[in-house]
């Protein structure tokens, strides 16, 4: 057994696309934890979605043996994170269970957006930080001007790392820096048990799979444990590591990672940052556990097929377990029927998520239009959420509020033009420019939370030539001049598609929506007028015309008073059918709905 002073937590954080998982596939390789017959690219990203779009979704947690130079063993508890914005909480349980970190950055790249955020979380946290320079092997390579961003952006302490993760390059020198810088874990393993739950997963024959690091004592296979918080006893089943594969151990102990087993069925029983103890003498407090995730994004999920919603039901709070970032509540639609209102942390996490659920559990879903949370402040001071428009109150508003963020912007100097037009164009405030080299500029900018998670980063690669990186924090909320953007199908408002927009952008999104609704709603036998209100106001129109039928056709000369009979009768049955029928709107159209950008 590997003595605690010989134990080293540490994650791997950098940017998206600046080689992370290489760089860990690597390292298990070069530590024995696989074999050169095992080894494959992203060996760390299990999920077929990870593997297909080239990112990390999920942090993954890893136990390896390592003998350094001096021929001492040690032993790495790695987890490798994602690098896009949406899943920073991923980053953030991360190094909660760690004592440093590899600060990952691209040779040709430099510092991004999001390097700059991951240097700044870990910080916060007093971790260890070990500067690396991925990617020297690279033609375009320029380790000498990234290391002069890092001194400048970050103020990292020590000499870069440079690393060729795809060649092997530098990869001993990483580790030897590793297991002489990282600190071992602190805490006593003779101490009251308090392990951190960092994640879990479900399994249909095991149940809820608990991802944890000790902090103190230890856990065994027949040990009686508390969940603090939830306040629930169970029995550990079964105790493992990640080697990469689960594998048995008979216990774990303090400063370890690793996942237990208990029997435990439903997955809203444990959330990550539970505190686990033990039920007989338990620790007098639980740990700090996690900061509450706040959701950015909010749209409705329905299945096309109303029979699927007791699968979905069943379905959401599995994938909750290994996603915390993930919120969800039923709702109710009438055009939709029974779905959830779910919370996001950004576009790409949606996709992720409803393409997860369709895979996963074979589902077929739909989703609604992203919108964030606005708050509307009444005239007796009471303060409403509103995470759906449709939630927006009828009567008196003395305002409304909605909430802003503070976008970092790493753009190459030619383009710094072009971005500060379209950050105008999405009522951006400027802040500030800083010039990290010769070559590239951050840019400092407030913006409305609303107009930047549709399609604001696609705009921003466009204006940069895909050079362009952008990360952001949440900084409150600010009264805005807002109104609620109503659809109108024959004079019904058709909830799904209500949207709230600045009032000075409302005619162009209301002419925009119901030029499209137009052309994809399918033609009836009588007129469809699809209209863009503001309040009782109407503020674009546009109309399906009727399909035609030749009443007349059967007529063969005689008075033209028998056409005029039957073209009578015809238009009165149109009026009725209008008065009367209904207008069914085929999902399709409201997907090609949804894809209008804002």
């Amino acid at each position: 057994m590997i003595p605690q002073e010989r134990i080293r937590n540490f994650s791997i954080i950098a940017h998206i696309d600046h080689g992370k998982s290489t760089l860990a596939d690597r390292l298990l390789l070069r530590a024995g934890a696989i074999t050169p017959r095992e080894f494959r690219e992203q060996l760390l990203d299990d999920m077929d979605l990870e593997r297909e779009r080239g990112i990390t979704i999920k942090a993954s947690a890893v136990r390896m043996r390592y003998t350094a130079r001096d021929g001492i063993e040690y032993m790495l508890n790695l987890i490798d994170t994602p690098g896009h914005v949406d899943f920073s909480y991923e980053v953030a349980k991360s190094l909660r269970a760690c004592e440093g970190a590899l600060l990952v950055v691209d040779a040709a790249q430099g510092v991004e957006a999001q390097t700059v955020a991951n240097y700044f979380q870990a910080g916060e946290l007093d971790i260890r930080i070990i500067p690396v320079i991925n990617k020297i092997d690279l033609p375009t390579a320029d380790p000498d001007r990234v290391t002069e961003e890092m001194e400048r952006t970050l103020a990292v302490e020590g000499q870069p790392v440079l690393v060729s993760a795809k060649e092997g390059t530098g990869v001993d020198e990483l580790l030897e820096r590793v297991v002489r810088e990282v600190p071992p874990p602190a805490g006593s393993p003779d101490a009251p048990l308090q392990g951190l739950v960092f994640d879990s997963s479900f399994d249909a024959y095991r149940g809820v799979v608990v991802y944890l690091r000790l902090f103190n004592g230890a856990i065994q296979t027949g040990d009686s444990i508390l969940l603090m918080r939830a306040g629930d006893v169970y029995q550990v089943q079964e105790v493992g590591i990640f080697a990469p594969k689960p594998q048995k151990v008979e216990r774990l102990v303090c400063g370890e990672v690793g996942f237990i087993t208990c029997n435990l069925k439903d997955p809203r029983k444990v959330k990550a940052g539970e505190t686990i103890t033990l039920a007989q003498s338990p620790a007098a407090a639980p740990l700090p556990g996690y900061r509450p995730v706040r959701s950015m994004v909010f749209s409705g999920i329905y299945p096309v097929n109303p029979a699927d919603f007791e699968t979905l039901r069943d379905c959401i709070p599995k994938l909750q377990l290994s996603d915390a970032s993930f919120e969800a509540q039923i709702e109710n639609s009438s055009s939709f029927g029974m779905g959830y209102r779910c919370g996001f942390l950004g576009l790409l996490h949606m996709e992720i998520i409803q393409e997860r659920l369709e895979r996963e559990f074979g589902l077929n879903l739909v989703a609604t239009t992203p919108s964030v949370v606005y708050r509307v402040v009444l005239p007796n001071g009471e303060r409403l959420e509103i995470e759906n428009p449709n939630q927006m109150p009828t009567g008196k508003i003395e305002r409304i509020e909605e909430p802003t963020i503070r976008a970092y912007l790493i753009v190459p100097n030619d383009s710094v033009g072009a971005v500060m037009q379209l950050a105008t164009a999405r009522r951006g405030v400027y802040q500030s420019t800083e010039y990290l080299s010769a070559d590239r500029a951050m840019l400092t900018y407030g913006f409305p939370l609303a107009e930047i998670v549709i399609d604001f980063n696609d705009k921003l690669k466009s204006a940069t030539r895909g050079y362009g990186s952008m990360d952001y924090e949440f900084t409150g909320y600010q009264p805005a001049d807002l109104v609620k953007l109503d659809i109108l199908i024959n004079g019904e408002v058709c909830e799904p598609l209500s949207s709230i927009v600045a009032k000075e952008k409302a005619y162009g999104r209301g002419r925009e929506l119901v030029e499209k609704l137009a052309e994809v709603i399918p033609r009836q036998l009588f007129e469809v007028v699809v209209q863009a209100a503001v309040g009782s106001r109407v503020i674009a129109r546009s109309t399906v015309r009727p399909l035609s039928k030749q009443v007349t056709a059967k007529c063969y000369g005689g008075d033209i008073s028998r056409k005029r009979k039957l073209w009578e009768k015809q238009k009165a049955g149109k009026k009725r059918m209008k008065q009367f029928g209904k207008v069914e709107i085929p999902q399709e159209a409201f997907m090609a709905v949804l894809k209008i950008g804002s």
